[in-house]
């Protein structure tokens, strides 16, 4: 019989692997680079997931190439953001979750768990539909099955345990890559005006001067940039081994490469979404595709071959299935930093993809098809509610020279990190009233 491990255990317990990743002095700087390079990967799976791809997807079906540059202005903000994150980690050895717990009242730091915690939900939710839709695709089974077979994947969790964390690393690469040659295959098949491309990603408020683009503009906005995902590096850039002022130094400036490589992948993957479907759809007058599974249906007859089609639903599956890994790992940062609590890795998958099943297998019961579109819309509007609450500490922080020393934020740091904050919130706080009607 299989035994079940009863304690946390390597890789999703970050506690567990931090300082596992030896990175020699005397190496060169390129292999330096690539002993770093991993945290930013695991982290823009956040950033390509089933809720970017129907924003992106609607995009570029209503408008064409016109909203790019928000897709590339968002990728610039959480590249930012999430600099900071590492930046965090690796000054103080602690995450963004065990700062709040410490600094901060215990009521105030519950609250903020709770919060952590439905983000996680959130977006395992957004993978759940992404994946249960893929399979849909892929093997023909209705939406139900779909949801029912998601839950396979602890087996994937429990087939990792004890393994190293450049395993993970590993497994998250030949995901986004499989994702990244599926785009790849549809943009050679679809052939996208490339001028009209590089147009759209000029900065326009001529492009915004309307409400649906706007609205649409807030949601990439509220898409793109993960709670979550700011918990989630400031542990895992510590499972590289650093010592000193001058090593703390070097791994901020190599992970600040792996991040701004690992997101600028997710905004080519996210840009290539939104090019696609502004090839297929708006430049044949379908501006009304609005749903992932009707992108799915459309780009067969649309490419000539039923190649695109399927490449685009492998790469909504491998979308899917990498949140899996680092789902377990952020849920284990959480509970770990607010709770002081460590539990197996597979009872960590379950809870989070057992409380995103419910509602998703509710959903697609009672609303058939269309409550794909529906619940992703909903789970980004959830996901859009909390990203002040885990940005705020984790400025607050990174700006407080007797917490971070001489590694904390410069002036021009801090001016824009506080500018992205008040954006960013006044643009979730209009997409959230804008969703429930609140005006």
């Amino acid at each position: 019989m299989f035994p079940l491990p009863k304690t946390a255990t390597a890789p999703f317990c970050p506690s567990e692997v931090a300082g596992s990743i030896v990175v020699a002095a005397n190496l060169p700087w390129w292999k330096k680079a690539l002993r770093f390079a991993g945290p930013g990967l695991l982290v823009s799976v956040g950033y390509m997931d089933p809720g970017n791809w129907a924003t992106d997807i609607e995009a570029g079906s209503r408008f064409g190439y016109r909203l790019l540059f928000v897709v590339l202005l968002s990728s610039l903000a959480a590249i930012v953001l999430q600099c900071l994150a590492a930046r965090l980690g690796i000054a103080t050895g602690k995450d963004l979750a065990r700062l709040s717990s410490e600094r901060y009242p215990k009521a105030v730091g519950r609250v903020q768990w709770v919060l952590a915690e439905i983000s996680i939900i959130s977006c395992d939710l957004a993978e759940v539909l992404g994946s249960a839709l893929a399979f849909k695709l892929l093997f023909g089974v209705s939406l139900p099955v779909g949801v029912a077979l998601t839950a396979l994947d602890t087996f994937l969790v429990l087939g990792l345990q004890g393994r190293g964390f450049r395993r993970v690393e590993a497994i998250i690469l030949g995901l986004v890559g499989t994702v990244g040659i599926c785009f790849v295959v549809q943009l050679f098949l679809l052939g996208p005006d490339w001028g009209a491309v590089a147009a759209g990603f000029v900065p326009s408020l001529h492009a915004l001067s309307s409400t649906e683009p706007l609205y649409l503009a807030i949601g990439i906005l509220g898409a793109t940039i993960m709670p979550h995902n700011l918990y989630l590096h400031s542990s895992i850039v510590q499972t590289r081994s650093v010592s000193g002022e001058a090593g703390k130094l070097a791994a901020i400036r190599l992970t600040r490469v792996d991040t701004i490589g690992s997101l600028g992948l997710a905004l080519l993957i996210n840009a290539s979404i939104l090019v696609v479907a502004a090839s297929a759809f708006h430049g044949t007058g379908r501006n009304d595709v609005a749903d992932i599974g009707d992108a799915y249906q459309l780009l067969a007859p649309i490419a000539g071959t039923t190649v695109a089609a399927i490449a685009f639903a492998i790469g909504l599956f491998a979308s899917g299935q990498s949140s899996t890994f680092t789902g377990t790992i952020a849920g284990q940062v959480i509970m770990d930093g607010f709770l002081r609590l460590k539990i197996p890795c597979w009872q960590r998958r379950l809870i989070t993809r057992g409380l995103a099943i419910v509602p998703a297998f509710i959903g697609v019961v009672t609303l058939g098809d269309r409550a794909i579109g529906e619940l992703l819309v909903a789970s980004q509007v959830v996901l859009s509610i909390q990203l002040p609450f885990a940005m705020y500490p984790l400025i607050r922080f990174t700006d407080d020279r007797g917490l971070m020393g001489g590694f904390a934020n410069s002036r021009v740091t801090s001016l824009a990190a506080w500018f992205l904050f008040v954006v960013i919130s006044a643009a979730n706080a209009w997409l959230v009233v804008q969703v429930f009607g609140l005006v």
